[in-house]
């Protein structure tokens, strides 16, 4: 394990997270900075389904972040949470439920009575219906319970290559040492570290997972853009909710930013509010 790794995997269990995206193939041209909408548009729809996909889509947003983990049989499902109760109010673990009974749970309602019966996707759900759009896909898998062994990425890279996604996707972890998994095993998959914390060396961490950088906003510096632009790599703050910061930070250079708010935003590039 090269020492840089050795460093990064340190702070994973701190919370760190980290992305690796690559710039040349985040940028949509000129110097426009590109919206990832978390979890959907958030903000305007239940979160990770795909009414919030839909939304985001409708918003402007260039990208959707969501986060994958596995049920109790192994189907890569899209919910955030490890428990079921904030977004479903069914009691107990995403990993203690089989994919068919996650799939008959309310996954809308807690938002709005207007989302009433929208459901948990698969990952399946939701690659079939974004390959049918030009969005970019930034697949976050949670891997608090330890299940994402090889055969798990296994399944979710035989998805992607099954609707042909794997070029428009990254895919990110707070896991680092999946992501160093991912490398030796599936290394046509970009690859995305999230931290919250600034790193020891950046361009020697992302480097060692020959990834890009998600980090915290509130640690994004011309600086570190410049450093890790300088080897190749792409920078993606997130979350990223107001127009000014979005200016700003598109003045620097970011690559894109990571928002629950995607039109608000488009409209703050675009000059419009």
């Amino acid at each position: 394990m090269p020492p840089e790794l050795g460093r990064l995997l340190c702070f994973s269990g701190s919370g760190y997270r980290v992305c690796r995206f690559w710039r040349c193939a985040d940028r949509s041209g000129g110097n426009s900075v590109l919206l990832y909408a978390h979890r959907g548009a958030s903000q305007d729809a239940p979160e990770n389904t795909l009414a919030a996909f839909r939304e985001a889509l409708r918003q402007g947003a260039d990208g959707i972040e969501f986060d994958v983990q596995l049920s109790r049989d192994g189907v890569p499902v899209v919910i955030h949470d490890a428990e079921l109760g904030r977004t479903t109010r069914a009691k107990g673990f995403v990993n203690e439920w089989d994919w068919e009974d996650l799939a008959r749970l309310d996954a809308g309602s807690w938002f709005s009575d207007s989302f009433r019966d929208e459901r948990i996707p698969s990952l399946e759900d939701v690659l079939r219906w974004a390959r049918m759009t030009e969005l970019r896909l930034n697949v976050e898998l949670k891997n608090e319970s330890g299940r994402f062994d090889r055969t798990a990425l296994g399944k979710v890279v035989d998805l992607l290559r099954k609707y042909d996604l794997v070029e428009r996707t990254v895919v990110s972890s707070f896991d680092h040492t999946l992501l160093a998994v991912l490398a030796r095993e599936f290394p046509e998959l970009r690859r995305g570290v999230l931290c919250f914390a600034r790193l020891y060396r950046p361009e020697a961490y992302v480097g060692a997972l020959d990834a890009d950088l998600h980090p915290f906003y509130l640690g994004v510096t011309k600086d570190l853009v410049s450093v890790l632009h300088a080897r190749g790599r792409a920078v993606r703050p997130f979350p990223v909710n107001d127009g000014s910061t979005a200016r700003a930070f598109a003045a620097m250079g970011v690559d894109a930013v990571i928002t629950d708010r995607p039109g608000e935003l488009r409209a703050a590039l675009e000059g419009r509010v």
